[in-house]
């Protein structure tokens, strides 16, 4: 129920009813909105220039958003760090160890590739640090591939020394004969006169002139395939494959002091020297053979023996002279 105000007239000696002016009220309606206007104005003018209070829950948030920021600072530097010694370990890799091992080396562009396809990083997307993080998870990426590169580098160079090392045990490389326990070198490969026939015949391999049961070494790692008489002018013999292709015969022996399918080593006594089968005088015939083809043993002399007695070994086989078997 609104409320009537009245007013006395003196004239009348009555009350009078007060009648409310339009105008009035408009203007007191405008005045009411402006002053509510300002008043709203002046409180945000306030809360913008004061410092905002903030919650626990805002504080413990922005504490782990700075250290997050600062961990992948952290982490970019140690990626620099880790990169330079990839970097240095790729040079070596490729100028020194696979150069030696004679392999391939393997293109930086290979190393360093990115990846392609989809985008990898979409959802790191739209948020305020992406562009840290996604560069930091690329970085990380691209070094994790080259550590896999590089690991899978060295395991093939690992298996490449291993059989390196191998085949340098493998190949004949000493001589079977001491040469304290020589007498002389009778006869080397080539263009020899045979002591039975007096007719001029290729001799495929050296004849090391010893007295009888003089040790014969192993010249290099590997299997007895032979220790018989069965072959014809060679009387009591053994052979050793080495593998690679590679494979010593010892003729002429006294006798064995091995037996067929046994393992030896470079430098191990396999028999001793004898005459038998078709031989002039005590002595053993040496033999090597690469892919079943005989060559020159001469070159198979490198492990024992110095330049000097070397180059006195290959001038006495060079001389052509009669051979003993």
């Amino acid at each position: 129920m609104s409320k009537v105000k009245y007013y006395y007239d003196s004239e009348t000696l009555s009350y009078q009813k007060i009648e409310k002016k339009k105008g009035k009220r408009l203007g007191i309606a405008l005045l009411s909105i402006t002053g509510s206007f300002l008043a709203g104005f002046i409180l945000l003018v306030i809360y913008l220039n004061i410092p905002q209070i903030e919650t626990p829950k805002e504080k413990a948030l922005k504490r782990e958003l700075h250290n997050m920021q600062l961990q992948y600072g952290l982490l970019n530097k140690k990626m620099d760090q880790i990169q330079d010694v990839m970097a240095n370990i790729e040079d070596r890799d490729n100028n020194i160890y696979r150069l030696y091992f004679e392999a391939n080396p393997i293109p930086e562009e290979q190393r360093k590739a990115g990846f392609g396809g989809i985008n990898r990083y979409k959802d790191l997307e739209g948020f305020d640090n992406s562009k840290l993080i996604t560069e930091t998870t690329k970085r990380m990426d691209i070094l994790t591939k080259r550590l896999v590169v590089q690991s899978k580098s060295l395991d093939e160079i690992a298996d490449l020394a291993r059989e390196k090392g191998e085949l340098l045990e493998a190949i004949p490389a000493i001589q079977p004969v001491k040469n304290q326990d020589l007498s002389r070198i009778a006869s080397g490969y080539g263009w020899r006169n045979d002591p039975f026939t007096k007719v001029r015949k290729f001799h495929y391999g050296m004849d090391f002139t010893a007295p009888r049961g003089t040790p014969v070494y192993a010249t290099g790692d590997g299997k007895i395939v032979r220790a018989d008489s069965r072959s014809t002018g060679y009387g009591n013999h053994i052979r050793i494959d080495h593998g690679y292709g590679y494979t010593s015969l010892y003729a002429h022996l006294f006798k064995y002091n091995v037996r067929r399918g046994q393992t030896v080593k470079r430098g191990d006594v396999i028999g001793f020297v004898g005459s038998t089968g078709r031989s002039e005088a005590p002595h053993l015939h040496y033999e090597i053979f690469k892919d079943e083809d005989r060559i020159n043993p001469i070159n198979f002399y490198y492990g024992n023996l110095s330049p000097e007695e070397f180059g006195e070994v290959l001038e006495r086989a060079q001389r052509e002279n009669q051979s003993l078997d």
